[in-house]
Parts: C-alpha cells; structure tokens; sequence
C-alpha cells in the first residue's frame, strides 16, 4: 500500500529533478560560436590637410592610381577614401581595385569596379569619409594593390593627403581608371584622398594600430621598399601562427606631436579618427612625442614649452581612450636623437623622463623597448651606427629592421 504521505511527494520529487536538470544544462559548457566574419584594417595611412592651389597636388581631370601594401589576406575588400579636411564636395567620378603588376600597370583579370551605395560615382562631404562597396578580390598577404580614382573637373581648393608616402603612385590626366597601363603617367609620392583597405575575415582576425610620427611613418627608408618597422612587424606576425591574423595599419604622420597641431592635427585630436574608427583594431602601439620635445627644447627656436609631465598626461589620456573600447595599448620608448638638428640637454633630459614613464607605467598594457635595441651601448643617448640612416634622428633601413625584429610577439597574444 502507498501511503498518502509518498503520493503527494511525488510531483515535489518530480519539479526537484526537473530543476536540477535546468540547472546542469545550464552549467554545461556549450560550444562557443565563431565569430562572426568582420572587417579588418589591412593597411591604412592617416592624411593630413593640403592645399591644392592651381592643382599642385591633384588637378581636376586627373586619374589616380596609387600603389599600396597591404598587410593581412583576405577573399574580399573595400577601401576608404577621406575627404576630411576638404573645404569644398569632392567627386570622385570613377574609381577600380586590382592587383598591381608593377609601374602603374594592374593585372586587369583582378581588376573591380568600385560603387558606393550600388553608384560607380560618389561625392564626400567636406568634412566626411566614405566606404566603397564590398568587392571580391582575393588578396594574398603582402599583396602591392593599385587603387585608381578619377577627380573630374570641380572646385578643390584642399585635399585630404597622407604627404610622405615612400611609395611611388601615378597621376594620368583623363578617366583612364580601366587601363591596363597608362601613357605617361607623373610620378607621386603622397596618396591623396585614398585612406584606408579593409578585407573581410572569419575567426578571432583583428589589427594593429601603430601611431606615431615620422619614425613610424618611415621617414629615411627605402621607397618601394616597404622596409619600415611596422612592415617589419607585419611580416613577423604573418611567420607565426598565433599571431598570422594581425594586420597592420600605419598611422604615423611625419612631424606629427602628441600635444599641440603641427604636421596635421596633434595626436590627442586626431586620435578618434585613426584609431578608434578603424576597422576591427585589437591593439594599438603609440611612439610619439619626440617632436613635442624637440620643438620645445630647441636650442635655436623654442616654441610650444612642454614638459616630461605634460607629455605624460599626453600619452595617458591616448591609453585610456583605448581602453575605454577594448584596444590593449603598448608603449614604444622614444629612439636616441642627440645629434639630431633641435636636440638638447634640456630636451634628453625630457626624453628620458617620458621614456621612464613607458617603461614602468601601469596605464599601458607592455612596452616596446626601442630606444635600448637602436641605442649605441657606448653612448646611450644616440643612435647606434648601424640603426642611424645619419641625420641622428631617424632609422635607416638596418635601424627600422632591428626595431621591427626587437618586438616580442607574446604582446600580440603568440607563445
């Protein structure tokens, strides 16, 4: 016989299961989705404001076609152009990517059409940037890419500009956008208007941002060479397996300080724009400031008085702005650059102090110890022979070579 007392416990019993089952199912660990595909910066550079009186820098009814190196792969790609500091609407009339074949000649069997908003033809906004539409073009890593943009007749009084390319690009008057090659085309240095590449990847792919001045945009090295130390880097990190899904944008501008416009907008200015906005950063590596220095303690021209402290507050609003979005920040220390045109004792004394400051500070999350690896051991505040490209302030390509080779890859997640 069953007692009144084990019927009634019977459906207690039967919700108890039921809720200790609930609960395990939740305590299972359950496979994690992947992520989803996302875009990703492969190479991109940071402009600047040019004036373009009389066409000096783009003349209307000009085709562009500039040569960059991208630096992560990818099955698909846009690019962004920039007309942030234009004064006036910039149309771009037409506009092709393809792979370069090399002297402003593209391999025309990769060549795409590029549309904005399903249009083979844009206008920016002064003040404004815009992304092309997805196209397929498979790139490999290390691809030279060529981006041709026609600029039809139309008032531009200035031009969004990366000046100091080290790359050479090409200029050909008309739409000659779907040319294989063009008949005498003018040699640039500078990419105008042209701001960035993105490719579209699958799994845990993101970037790496380097942001800096001339030492990061690779002042003194080789053209056509691709021989700065975030080329470098970029190469490394595509040799090791747990760090083969970086990319890298450049966003060093030459003569660019940390707290005062100079060489573009001050790096505190600039920071949202070409950092934070681009696509899928994971990581940000800032060198920057020794211009804040020279200039301040320049024993010719002094202007623009700073001190170790106020570049540090610099630096430290730069990292908590990253890390307000999820971007690890690693700090760079300033290369040697006694013998340098505005060097001083008052200015090695600032330098030391800022690079104090990256080497033992709590706000970044690793350093770069690139004043120690460039640094000659007999005389530590200037450049090694080997790292110098001569003027005492700049790398050449050894020196830019043993930077990108001194970074240890466990900051970037390898093992």
């Amino acid at each position: 016989m069953i007692s009144s007392t084990s019927r009634n416990s019977q459906p207690f019993r039967g919700a108890l299961l039921l809720c200790l089952f609930t609960c395990f199912l939740t305590f299972v660990p359950l496979a994690s989705a992947a992520p989803p595909d996302h875009w990703v910066g492969t190479w991109g550079a940071s402009p600047i404001a040019a004036l373009n009186t009389d066409g000096k820098v783009v003349a209307p009814d000009t085709t562009l076609r500039e040569i960059v190196h991208v630096s992560l792969g990818g099955p698909q790609a846009r690019v962004v152009l920039s007309n942030e500091f234009g004064l006036d609407p910039l149309t771009i009339g037409a506009a092709r990517i393809a792979l370069s074949a090399g002297h402003g000649a593209v391999e025309l069997s990769t060549a795409n059409v590029l549309t904005f908003g399903g249009r083979p033809a844009v206008t920016i906004p002064p003040g404004a940037l815009v992304f092309s539409d997805p196209v397929a073009l498979k790139l490999a890593p290390f691809a030279d890419v060529a981006v041709s943009l026609y600029v039809p007749e139309q008032p531009i009084r200035q031009l969004s500009v990366h000046g100091a390319a080290y790359q050479t690009s090409y200029a050909a008057t008309g739409n000659v956008v779907g040319a294989k090659t063009l008949d005498a085309p003018k040699e640039i240095y500078s990419w105008p208007i042209l701001k960035g590449i993105d490719v579209l990847v699958s799994g845990d792919s993101g970037a790496i941002v380097t942001f800096g001045d001339s030492i990061t945009d690779g002042a003194h090295s080789t053209r056509d060479a691709n021989a700065r130390w975030p080329d470098i880097l970029a190469h490394r990190l595509q040799a090791n397996k747990k760090t083969a899904t970086l990319g890298i944008i450049n966003q060093g501008i030459g003569g660019n300080r940390v707290l005062h416009d100079t060489t573009g907008p001050s790096a505190l200015a600039r920071f949202d724009r070409d950092v934070i906005a681009q696509a899928g950063v994971k990581y940000l590596v800032i060198m920057e400031s020794i211009n804040d220095i020279g200039h301040a303690a320049d024993p010719v021209n002094p202007y623009d008085p700073v001190t170790a402290e106020d570049i540090i507050v610099g630096l430290g609003q730069l990292a908590e702005r990253a890390h307000s979005h999820g971007i690890k920040v690693i700090g760079a220390t300033l290369t040697p650059y006694v013998g340098a045109k505005y060097a001083s004792p008052a200015g090695e004394a600032i330098r030391q102090g800022v690079n104090k400051w990256i080497r033992t500070s709590n706000q970044l999350d690793g350093v770069i110890d690139f004043d120690k690896v460039t640094q000659d051991p007999a005389n530590p505040a200037v450049f090694a022979p080997a790292a110098d490209s001569g003027d005492h302030l700049h790398p050449g390509d050894a020196g830019y070579k043993i930077m990108g080779d001194s970074i240890d890859l466990k900051l970037f997640g390898a093992k």
